[in-house]
């Protein structure tokens, strides 16, 4: 029996079938949610693990294994370890098979090379952009300058490393080059971890650091090239 126009729906199926096949497809969004709620696990742990580096809580040359972290965290160990793994890729710690992972130890020899670097791919830059960004594109960057200056005026060390990376990428990205931005972004991270044994950072020591976001903000928006270029040199040998 030849069915009526209009009955029979994409690929031969009658309606009924396709109002089941609809009903499937409603339900990928919550598929994917879930997903992104296991997703989000991880990147709270290695955000919680990045934070406990920049506090001294993971001391270098100390072994972790991911069960032990897993339960300080409440969780299992399976998001630790990948969040160790991600750490692993940045430098911070090293993977020991069947033991679990070693914090490395920095020097200070290592965190100079880090500002050398830092300077030979930033200043060039910032120099540029002061040459052609336009003053109101440099005073839309006032929320991120004020967020460090928050977090240091608060003592908050994993919140101040945090907000001068969110800086920093926001000057950057007025390059436009995504490459940049992302080289720069890992080179900053590894600059934030601290010294084996050092102290930990004074509230004044961020308060001062924070005040050199809107000292070069300024400078950037009065197109003052020799005082930017001495903020940026300053600003990455103090960090």
């Amino acid at each position: 029996m030849r069915s009526r126009p209009g009955r029979i729906l994409r690929s031969g199926r009658d309606p009924e079938e396709d109002r089941v096949h609809d009903t499937a497809r409603a339900r990928v969004p919550a598929q994917k949610a879930r997903k992104v709620l296991r997703h989000s696990v991880r990147g709270q742990i290695l955000d919680a693990l990045r934070a406990a580096l920049i506090e001294g809580e993971l001391v270098p040359g100390e072994i972790y294994s991911g069960p032990a972290l897993g339960e300080r965290f409440g969780v299992s160990a399976t998001p630790v370890r990948e969040a160790m793994q991600q750490l692993a890729v940045e430098g911070a710690v090293e993977c020991l098979p069947n033991r679990g992972f070693r914090v490395l130890a920095r020097t200070p020899r290592e965190l100079a090379d880090l500002a050398e670097v830092r300077a030979l791919l930033e200043v060039p830059v910032m120099l540029r952009l002061a040459r052609t960004v336009p003053a109101d594109a440099w005073e839309a960057l006032r929320p991120e300058a004020a967020a460090t200056a928050e977090a240091a005026a608060a003592g908050d060390l994993p919140g101040y490393a945090e907000a001068d990376r969110a800086f920093h990428r926001a000057v950057l990205r007025l390059a436009g080059n995504a490459q940049l931005v992302q080289v720069a972004e890992e080179l900053h991270r590894r600059a934030q971890w601290p010294l084996p044994g050092a102290p930990r950072i004074r509230r004044a020591d961020l308060v001062a650091d924070a005040a050199e976001h809107s000292a070069l903000l300024e400078a950037l928006i009065e197109r003052d090239l020799p005082v930017v270029e001495s903020l940026v040199r300053e600003h990455f040998a103090g960090s």
